[in-house]
């Protein structure tokens, strides 16, 4: 095992996978001689060349129709979106095309596809560049949606996105590329659909994914200082859900808090919450409680945006509500 950054497990496991499979290819703005806008494609233009490495114009709805089309006809496009919040203009191309074709085409073209990208809020971004995709795009079957909090799941999911025969959603988040953890030196796959009970507890659930993780993980070992004891899963996977995993988990605790970065409405703690309440209902000894970013577009001011998203202090604060 090495320590690495999150950016540099992500650039690792689509370096295997140009080597693995000649049909991957990487394509987006600036991925190529610029090293991508985060630096998560350094060094591959050089390595694999403008063939496999490729830098798009400024138009994500032309060059994720392009990349659909290659999907089609057997590429393994990998599509970077410099933002998630730019994928909107491509919604067509999205909407109508890569989760539906499978389907529309009775299962004649398959679209193996990855959009991986920054998703929610960075750093005064405000509104326009701040949004969580997941639940907008979760409302539409085909689609698979993964958002890894840590390297090891970055790489290992990543690996396996790239090798799904399904279009695949791939959530990063800008702030957290920085962040190192331990990642092997042999080849590994996180599966699709699976979560993982990051810290074992008795009284709370609480579930989250992406980067809200961290902080819940903060506020459960706060209160474990108190004498509570609080189980934590990481999603990994938003969609396919591991429910099996979350319902073992309540019917364990009793008590369940659902943490996302998106809004309250009709957001993954409305999907996670009332799957909850129909495979637990009779072992609930309290309401499952959501806590997510407040119901606004997303502040400019530094100190507002911190208000407005989750943090270690909200959550904690809302573990005691439902333990209460």
């Amino acid at each position: 095992m090495r320590e690495i950054e999150i950016r540099d497990a992500l650039r690792e496991a689509i370096d295997e996978e140009l080597e693995r499979d000649p049909n991957v290819l990487l394509m987006g703005e600036e991925v190529a001689e610029y090293n991508g806008a985060y630096k998560i494609s350094k060094g591959l233009w050089e390595k694999w060349g403008g063939d496999r490495v490729i830098d798009t114009p400024i138009a994500e709805n032309g060059f994720t129709g392009i990349a659909i089309g290659a999907a089609m006809t057997g590429l393994r496009p990998i599509v970077e979106y410099m933002s998630f919040n730019f994928s909107f203009v491509a919604a067509d191309q999205l909407i109508s095309n890569a989760c539906k074709m499978y389907y529309m085409s009775g299962g004649r073209f398959s679209v193996p596809i990855v959009f991986r990208g920054c998703n929610g809020a960075a750093a005064q971004v405000s509104s326009q560049h701040s949004h969580c995709v997941e639940s907008l795009y979760g409302n539409l079957p085909g689609f698979i949606i993964m958002a890894p909090s840590n390297a090891y799941d970055a790489k290992g999911l990543l690996k396996t996105a790239i090798r799904d025969n399904n279009p695949v959603l791939f959530l990063e988040n800008e702030l957290d590329y920085n962040l190192k953890g331990e990642v092997p030196e042999e080849e590994y796959l996180v599966p699709a659909g699976k979560g993982k009970i990051v810290k074992e507890g008795a009284q709370l659930t609480v579930i989250s994914y992406s980067r809200t993780l961290r902080f819940c993980l903060e506020a459960a070992n706060e209160l474990a200082k108190s004498g509570y004891s609080i189980e934590v899963i990481d999603l990994r996977t938003v969609k396919p859900l591991d429910i099996g995993l979350i319902v073992n988990s309540v019917r364990k605790t009793n008590r369940c808090l659902v943490v996302e970065e998106g809004h309250l409405y009709a957001g993954i703690g409305s999907e996670v919450g009332f799957q909850v309440m129909e495979h637990c209902f009779d072992y609930l000894d309290a309401p499952v409680h959501r806590l997510c970013q407040k119901e606004t577009p997303m502040p400019y001011s530094k100190v507002l945006e911190a208000e407005t998203l989750p943090n270690t202090g909200r959550i904690i604060e809302a573990m005691k509500q439902t333990l209460t």
